[in-house]
């Protein structure tokens, strides 16, 4: 058992460094991108017909391009198309105020520029501030704020306001485009596949994190690898825990990408968000565990009599779970959670109570109240929390129309 329960954790760390690896190649496919987008832009500005055609606007193609690019295809379209919508309303906005103010004398103009300004920056930076617009929508704002300023001012002053704004339209729509093929067309970079797959690995992160404390739970004086598993298991729960950030980054930019692959539309990008949560609560209690093992070991020698085959029996099972949840993320299969998941969970619970209300219990406890509790309530907590991920998972692969998988019994 011991050898199979190493095998996993040699299979972990061989998968973290092939994905490594893989990662160096998209970080090598990504510059290479931006520099042929750049190089695309580019040439607006060194051909004659172009440049005649768009003069010193072009730069705002090439600020687009840098400024809009971004690893993953959804965070390079969530970005273009926030610019695109914040240049369009912000420049119109500002054309119309600027052939306004240019209606009367200069006392007038003062007064239309300096109001148009004050309220549209007033307005935009408290929409800002909105959690909503704020998650999804910031760069556009931002971007309308910046227009309409930079239009506004530079109309007031110049002869032919509507060609001036065309122009800026066409220069940042042309940096658009570019970035936007170049990202989708060229080894595109989903963060929905990102997602996808990160997710899948927690589950194994976890798992392996439940065979180190099931191991720590079962040595001897004599082992010798104690240090390295407990590297494992702490940097595994520490990896979930941070995970939270990431993950709400790739829902959001996963929302704005095209339909590839086995990602439509619709796909309930949600429910990853609370898979993960209910991840990070595991990790933690997982974490809180073994760290218990550890600080408990005496106590635990004594108790091993009485609960050593069970919880080892237990432990097991929720390895095996957990990794049958992740494969089904992973494969886009639906696991029938209710027809062998759920059972065991349940059987789980009800060992708990018969297994900690034990006379046999009892007796090797008498001397420790404190590690009755404590390991009764944290192995029940994740139980508890298994049967809600279980949840999560059905209910995601309902959603998202995963295949049925049969389980083998």
């Amino acid at each position: 058992m011991i050898n199979q329960q190493k095998k996993s954790y040699f299979s972990f760390v061989f998968s973290l460094k092939e994905r490594a690896y893989v990662e160096g190649n998209r970080e090598v496919i990504h510059s290479i991108k931006v520099g042929i987008a750049l190089v695309l832009v580019s040439i607006l500005y060194l051909l004659d017909p172009p440049f005649q055609r768009v003069g010193e606007n072009v730069m705002w193609a090439i600020m687009t391009v840098v400024v809009v690019f971004e690893f993953f295809a959804g965070a390079t379209l969530s970005k273009g198309i926030n610019r695109g919508i914040g240049t369009i309303i912000g420049g119109g906005l500002g054309c119309c105020a600027a052939i306004l103010a240019n209606q009367k004398g200069e006392m007038f103009e003062a007064i239309v520029v300096g109001s148009s300004l004050f309220i549209s920056g007033s307005v935009a930076t408290y929409m800002r501030q909105i959690p909503r617009i704020k998650k999804r929508y910031d760069y556009g704002v931002m971007i309308f704020i910046l227009t309409f300023n930079l239009v506004l001012v530079t109309a007031v002053r110049s002869d032919s306001i509507v060609e001036l704004v065309m122009k800026r339209f066409s220069t940042v729509g042309m940096g658009l485009a570019i970035c936007i093929c170049t990202s989708i067309l060229i080894f595109p970079m989903w963060a929905s596949d990102e997602l996808h797959y990160s997710t899948a690995i927690k589950f194994e992160k976890l798992a392996s994190c439940v065979d180190g404390c099931l191991e720590e739970f079962c040595r001897t004086s004599n082992d010798t690898d104690v240090e390295n598993r407990q590297s494992t298991i702490v940097q595994a729960c520490k990896s979930v825990l941070h995970s939270k950030a990431n993950e709400e980054s790739l829902a959001n930019f996963a929302r704005w990408e095209p339909w590839h692959g086995k990602f439509g539309f619709f796909h309930p990008w949600k429910n990853y968000l609370n898979i993960g949560e209910i991840l990070r609560e595991l990790a933690a209690i997982i974490f809180t565990l073994n760290g218990y093992l550890r600080s408990s070991k005496k106590t635990l020698s004594v108790m091993s009599q009485a609960v050593k085959e069970p919880n080892e029996i237990m432990m097991l099972s929720l390895g095996w779970i957990l990794r049958e949840l992740g494969e089904s993320i992973k494969n886009m299969k639906q696991c029938r959670a209710s027809a062998l998941i759920t059972p065991k969970l349940q059987s789980m619970k009800l060992q708990l109570n018969l297994m900690y209300s034990s006379n046999s219990m009892i007796e090797a406890l008498e001397n420790d109240e404190n590690l009755k509790i404590t390991c009764n309530s944290l192995l029940m907590e994740i139980v508890e929390k298994m049967d809600l991920l279980v949840k999560e998972v059905e209910e995601l692969g309902e959603l998202a129309n995963f295949q049925i998988k049969k389980l083998d019994v």
